[in-house]
């Protein structure tokens, strides 16, 4: 393809770093046949609960003449797959005790549309400490708009020792516990809870899981019955079971259930973005953000604990 002429990659460049959000404008502008790096953009956005996006990097295009006199259009960068879009960002704890972080950040069009959104978990920030990464975009999907901005969509944390392990080293407590991605059918929503024997010894469990329901800051949330057994909020959810009791041998592991309706009729609708869960009495507890949408019915169901492969 023939190289273009240097005075059309300039606007095109400026184009993309002008719309990134709250950011400054950078010159990137380079002699014909130079080695051009990806823009990188300051963004001065302010922090989302301890998060903020310190700079976007948006690779720039080139212009190429199109059919019509006086019009320029931009061609795919050199080489399919990663978009190279990213954004550098820090996590500030301006709380008393470490805090694991789960980032929520979406890249959009000018307009604010999302392409995409990535999560990323930043684990143990100290009190009174900052740290820093980077996300990346990767691959964008066939036939999405250009992106120009990423935000901090969504930011939920919890104290450092009560954080969900799917994977990574085993705790002390020598359990993982997390919660899924739920499902939703006709205003009926279930999340899985997920406990793994990752250490030596086997660990028995009986009858439900305990849990607390947290507002946003982590402080208890009144009116709202748990119930036990899925039955209590709708037939056929797989944790209308009794309790039975279970030995996990190392590596086994067991499963319970958040079951409820997101009705809302009179009242103001009831949001629970922590649960505080205790798998058996005397259990380390270990803090998922499931979010429940919780409506006006004021109940929550819970499943007893059962083998994960039943």
């Amino acid at each position: 393809m023939r190289r273009p002429h240097p005075r059309l990659l300039a606007p095109a460049a400026a184009l993309l770093l002008a719309t990134a959000c709250g950011a400054e404008r950078t010159d990137t502008s380079r002699g014909a046949g130079a080695d051009v790096p990806a823009p990188r953009a300051t963004v001065t956005d302010p922090p989302v609960d301890g998060v903020r996006i310190t700079s976007v990097t948006i690779p720039a295009v080139s212009a190429t003449p199109s059919a019509t006199p006086g019009r320029v259009h931009a061609d795919p960068l050199p080489g399919a797959g990663d978009s190279g879009i990213s954004a550098a960002y820090q996590v500030s704890n301006d709380g008393d005790e470490a805090m694991t972080y789960t980032v929520l950040f979406d890249f959009t069009t000018d307009t604010g549309a999302v392409m995409d959104n990535k999560e990323v978990t930043v684990p143990g920030v100290e009190p009174g400490r900052s740290t820093s990464g980077t996300v990346d975009l990767g691959v964008l999907a066939p036939g999405a708009s250009p992106v120009t901005r990423v935000k901090v969509a969504k930011v939920t944390k919890v104290p450092a020792d009560e954080a969900p392990a799917e994977t990574g080293a085993c705790p002390s407590s020598g359990v993982r516990l997390w919660a899924d991605d739920g499902d939703a059918a006709m205003g009926l929503r279930v999340v899985g809870l997920h406990l793994e024997n990752c250490g030596k010894r086997d660990y028995s469990l009986d009858g439900y899981p305990e849990l607390s329901l947290l507002d946003d800051n982590r402080e208890p949330v009144d009116g709202i019955r748990v119930l036990h057994g899925g039955a209590a909020i709708a037939s056929g959810t797989g944790f209308d079971g009794p309790p039975v009791q279970l030995v996990l041998k190392p590596g086994e592991t067991a499963l319970s259930g958040l079951i409820w309706r997101n009705t809302t009729l009179a009242g103001a609708p009831v949001n629970v973005p922590y649960v505080r869960v205790v798998a058996k009495p005397g259990a380390a507890p270990v803090t998922v953000t499931p979010g429940l949408d919780l409506g006006t019915t004021g109940k929550l169901g819970v499943g007893a604990w059962k083998r994960a492969d039943r």
